[in-house]
């Protein structure tokens, strides 16, 4: 593994969100002294928060899965995801609401699945989701230590035995055929496979590698923090500040000062610098270029993700009918993906995410009312309409959105809400996300594991990425395994837990160049 060489006593993390602060836990793990900036002014990144009208919104994922990576951030310091955090396993993880008016939960739990699916769509099916357990089971063992939680340098690392595995796997399919091996129901198809999407890629055009997403989705357990999904950044960086990291929030980055092939410091906004011996890079890609100076060159450009839409909708009543999360799909399916990945239209036949993170915490809502979380997929703004487009767009289709849920069933959605935020991809666009999109590059094969844009950074000796858009990928799992692996870049150890105290000393904190001391409110101690 190809590390970052000389110094590395200090590092500069870039941005505080779940990639940046699993880095910074890494590093002070290795005992590497760390400062983070964050041009926010709160951790999180896309994971973050804000309050509309006494509601509590998270403005970024609903779904967390895997816990155990964020653990494993968190027991590099010596801490623990159990004495920051209190998790809720979902039981069911999902609930389906198909066009034809069935509707479905989706279990991770193996013996309640095949009941649910046997009740559903027949002893046959049941069958066959217990032959898709297994393969799922198998196809996530063979590509996590290898193909995900690994730092590439070189295609070559492909050719492994478990790249065999793979094969003999099938993986290299698509994901829509190889689902269709063990389930004959098309409705049944959808819920093991719609998590494409995630990697921005059709099931029908997906590698069915990517049924490792379902994996996480359906076998691994769904989990709701208290506090909502902000919490778990909030208690990352608590985590790193009682380590020794200092944080600026309300601070942003500018760009990187350079002696000869290394940086130096990190230029702020405000004037000021940082000095450091490395940096973490962990924003979407082109803040990072923009930092850098330059967009490294690629024999093919980079596509991106689809984009969404979404209403955060604090309301003064619910419906019971919907769970903690709730999969809406339309009739259509084929001619859905390809008006959000080819012809750049607006689903004619949307298939809908509702989340009501208020059936787990009410807290995050006033007394007696109810958060519910919207996501309409949409093409991104290289394939649809553009930012601009967007402005005059947004309130018609807020309208449409709204109509639709009503339509499907919950009656008087529209008149129920109280206090609301609508995210498009203007949005998106104007918080540096690329084509408008907060799912960054798409899981193409040219653009997946080494064929991905790397985390080390061609001639610069000592910077490295972090986040969605370099390796391994997109999703809360990936980003919290692309923070552990740009640490190991500069650490040069495939980090392990082991024990620190709290009462430890904490690493003094570096000051920046002009010799003023951290803003006391803009550190987490």
């Amino acid at each position: 593994m190809k590390t970052v060489r000389g110094a590395t006593d200090h590092v500069v993390v870039i941005g505080a969100g779940l990639s940046g602060l699993a880095a910074t836990l890494h590093l002070l793990g290795a005992g590497r002294r760390v400062t983070v900036v964050e041009r926010s002014s709160q951790p999180g990144g896309r994971a973050g928060r804000t309050r509309v009208g006494g509601y509590h919104i998270d403005t970024g994922p609903t779904v967390l899965t895997m816990p155990e990576l964020a653990d494993e951030a968190f027991a590099a310091v010596g801490d623990s995801l159990a004495d920051r955090l209190e998790l809720t396993e979902l039981h069911p993880a999902y609930h389906a609401r198909f066009a034809d008016g069935s509707q479905l939960d989706v279990h991770t739990g193996a013996d309640a699945m095949e009941e649910e699916i046997r009740r559903f769509a027949g002893p046959g099916e049941a069958a066959g989701y217990r032959r898709l357990r297994h393969w799922l089971e198998a196809l996530y063992q063979a590509q996590m230590r290898r193909f995900i939680d690994t730092n590439f340098d070189s295609p070559l690392q492909l050719l492994h035995p478990d790249l065999a595995r793979l094969a003999a796997l099938r993986a290299f399919g698509t994901l829509d055929g190889q689902i269709g091996r063990f389930l004959a129901d098309p409705r049944l198809r959808r819920v093991f496979s719609f998590q494409a999407l995630y990697a921005g890629v059709p099931p029908a055009r997906a590698l069915a590698a990517y049924a490792v997403i379902a994996y996480m989705d359906t076998v691994a357990g769904v989990y709701f923090p208290r506090g909502g999904m902000h919490a778990l950044p909030r208690a990352m960086a608590d985590s790193a500040g009682d380590a020794g990291a200092v944080f600026h929030y309300d601070t942003e980055a500018s760009g990187l000062r350079r002696s000869g092939g290394r940086v130096t410091a990190v230029q702020l906004a405000s004037g000021e610098e940082l000095a450091c011996d490395a940096v973490v890079l962990s924003p979407d890609l082109p803040v990072v270029y923009s930092l850098l100076g330059r967009t490294p060159r690629r024999p093919i450009r980079l596509r991106h993700s689809p984009s969404a839409v979404i209403i955060h909708a604090g309301t003064n009543r619910t419906w019971p009918e919907l769970g903690h999360h709730t999969i809406s799909f339309g009739d259509a399916w084929k001619g859905t993906f390809d008006e959000l990945t080819r012809t750049g239209q607006l689903m004619s036949d949307p298939s809908l995410l509702i989340t009501r993170p208020t059936t787990h915490d009410p807290s995050l809502a006033p007394d007696g009312r109810h958060l519910h979380y919207v996501l309409a997929p949409c093409p991104n703004t290289e394939t649809g309409p553009s930012a601009a487009d967007w402005e005059g767009l947004a309130p018609r289709y807020r309208d449409s959105l709204i109509a639709e849920l009503e339509r499907r069933g919950l009656d008087g959605f529209g008149a129920s809400i109280e206090a609301e935020q609508l995210v498009t991809p203007a949005d998106w666009t104007a918080q540096g996300h690329a084509a408008g999109t907060p799912f960054s590059a798409a899981h193409t094969f040219a653009q997946t594991g080494p064929f991905r844009p790397r985390n080390l950074v061609r001639g610069i000796e000592n910077a490295v990425l972090a986040g969605c858009g370099t390796t391994p990928g997109v999703g809360v799992p990936t980003v919290l395994i692309s923070g552990k692996l740009a640490a190991a870049r500069i650490t040069g150890l495939a980090q392990r837990p082991r024990t620190r105290t709290r009462t430890q000393a904490a690493p003094v904190p570096a000051p920046l160049s002009s010799g003023t001391a951290p803003h006391p409110e803009r550190q987490i101690r």
